[in-house]
């Protein structure tokens, strides 16, 4: 049921597209108690204007810089949306791919976590290797590797960029661990009563 003099739980999944962050939101939103939004960068990109997508899920390259400006507005739309559901008692799943390889740096993340300050934030990296990656885009949309067998610059980019700085409250495997065993670890770390503080310590560190 709904809480509305508590603050909703927010649970935010970064990673790179194809590496499981939509299932676990899936999971999370049937399977916790209390009401649990979903709200991520394929619920923003819906709501964004053909012209500008694809919006926050502009992969890293700095390939539209003419764009950057209006993402780094959306994001921050985004998450002052997310602030308000946990003000008023509405849990929130986040799924997200952050990463600061714009033309120039945006500092997107660090604004972010501003945003949520003094909110409960479980900040979660879902790590997938390459090779797994490669092997869903495939099944998915059926692109994989250059013809020379290199993976694509942008999904080398993603891979690489997404999880800086690196600083987690917990992550998970989806090569090892299924989207199901995912969300009971997820629930599982905010059971045990430790206070997350990914987001305070990102809030306070810049990117390099």
């Amino acid at each position: 049921m709904l809480e509305v003099d508590k603050l909703g739980t927010i649970i935010i999944l970064n990673g790179t597209p194809r590496s499981g962050k939509s299932s676990i939101a899936s999971i999370i939103q049937k399977t916790y108690e209390g009401v649990w939004m979903n709200l991520g960068v394929d619920q923003f990109m819906q709501m964004t204007p053909e012209r500008f997508r694809p919006g926050i899920g502009l992969r890293p390259g700095g390939e539209i810089p003419e764009l950057e400006p209006v993402i780094k507005v959306m994001y921050r739309a985004m998450y002052e949306a997310i602030s308000q559901f946990s003000r008023l008692g509405l849990n929130v799943v986040v799924d997200v791919g952050h990463h600061d390889g714009y033309s120039a740096p945006l500092r997107i993340l660090t604004d972010c976590a501003r945003i949520l300050d003094g909110l409960p934030v479980m900040f979660v990296g879902v790590r997938c290797p390459i090779d797994v990656v490669m092997e869903r885009r495939m099944k998915t949309w059926n692109v994989g590797y250059n013809t020379d067998g290199t993976v694509p610059k942008p999904v080398a980019l993603w891979q690489k960029l997404v999880h800086d700085p690196g600083i987690y409250d917990m992550e998970v495997d989806t090569s090892v661990f299924s989207s199901d065993e995912c969300a009971k670890l997820i629930r599982h770390e905010l059971e045990n009563g430790k206070q997350p503080k990914a987001l305070q310590l990102i809030k306070n560190t810049e990117i390099e």
